[in-house]
């Protein structure tokens, strides 16, 4: 891998334009990933937030869910935000059985578990590995981690509020997962982070 890599956001559903926005923000070559062939042509991947089972559905229907989860587990480095923190888990609650995750992070994961459309929110979350601030975490039906394995390493929970405590950062070796919109927010810490992550894994 060069030292600016190229970063593939997975174009199924979802905000698909925000995190390229983010990623071209960071420096990187951007691009959107609906074929294996595109999904060849890339270094890291960004699985971004929409609805997990749809995202699911349509990998499975476009050739690119075992090229994924392939990539996964050879080592290429993948974020994914709310639904993509679900389509990397080891294990989903709530979840159809027919959809499974690309899975890579070793945790357990409850789809929607903040609540329905109308019961999103924002919140301070503090990460692990990034300086300053909390960080504005933005939540929509969004996922939380019921609980991580021995590989995972849990980067933040919300700070505050009824949900104070959950976990909604996760990382394992080369894949990091957030519950919530980093790409939303115009704060990129996450996405430089990831960027690092893609960097130094070259």
């Amino acid at each position: 891998m060069s030292a600016d890599p190229t970063i593939g956001v997975l174009a199924l559903q979802g905000d698909v334009r925000e995190h390229l926005a983010a990623l071209a923000e960071c420096d990187v070559l951007a691009r959107p990933v609906r074929r294996p062939e595109e999904l060849d042509s890339v270094d890291a991947l960004v699985i971004p937030g929409g609805e997990s089972t749809t995202i699911a559905k349509l990998a499975a229907e476009f050739g690119l869910f075992e090229p994924v989860q392939k990539r996964i587990n050879d080592g290429m480095p993948v974020y994914g935000s709310c639904a993509g923190m679900i389509m990397l888990a080891g294990t989903v609650l709530d979840g159809r059985p027919d959809r499974p995750p690309f899975g890579g992070i070793d945790m357990t994961v409850r789809r929607n578990a903040f609540g329905r459309q109308v019961d999103s929110f924002e919140a301070a979350v503090g990460i692990d590995g990034i300086d300053g601030d909390p960080f504005h975490a933005v939540f929509i039906r969004a996922p939380w981690v019921e609980e991580v394995g021995p590989g995972a390493q849990v980067l933040g929970r919300v700070t505050s509020g009824p949900a104070a405590g959950r976990i909604v950062a996760v990382r394992q070796g080369h894949l990091l997962a957030t519950a919530f919109h980093p790409e939303l927010t115009g704060d990129l810490r996450v996405h430089e982070a990831f960027v690092d992550l893609v960097r130094r894994a070259g």
